[in-house]
Parts: C-alpha cells; sequence; structure tokens
C-alpha cells in the first residue's frame, strides 16, 4: 500500500508540475494534483483496509457458526 500511495502521488506531482509548465500557471495545477493523488491514494488505502476487514468478519463469523454447530452436534450425541 506504501508504494502504491507513493507512486500515485509522484504520477499526479509531476502531471501537475507538467501542466503548470506547458500553460504558465505555477503552481496551480501542481499543487491541485498533489490533493487529487493523496485524496485518491487515502481512499484506496480505504478501500482495501475495509475488504480486508470484510474477509476477516466473515472468517471470524464462519468459525464461530462452526463451533456452534459443534457444541450442538456434541450435545446431542451425548444425551
Amino acid at each position: 500500500m506504501g508504494l502504491q500511495f507513493a507512486i500515485s502521488l509522484l504520477v499526479f506531482l509531476f502531471l501537475g508540475q507538467w501542466l503548470d509548465r506547458r500553460l504558465g500557471t505555477a503552481p496551480v495545477f501542481l499543487l491541485g494534483c498533489v490533493f487529487v493523488g493523496v485524496g485518491g491514494s487515502f481512499y484506496a488505502m480505504y478501500r482495501t483496509i475495509m475488504a480486508a476487514q470484510r474477509r476477516e468478519d466473515e472468517a471470524r463469523r464462519a468459525e464461530q457458526a462452526r463451533r456452534a454447530a459443534e457444541s450442538l452436534g456434541g450435545t446431542r450425541g451425548g444425551a
């Protein structure tokens, strides 16, 4: 994730510099592109973290359901 953040930031930084040189508007596009790059990177990290959390929660629920099914099966077999 760190590498993705750095690469995205650098790409937007260079894009902003290029646009400013091309249009003579320094540092307008540089700052705008850096903010867009940082915002997009944070959003991508947020989505990645939330997806991992969702998978972990589903695995935990499945494990709890498996344990509950085992405990119910164990009490019925002993009775």
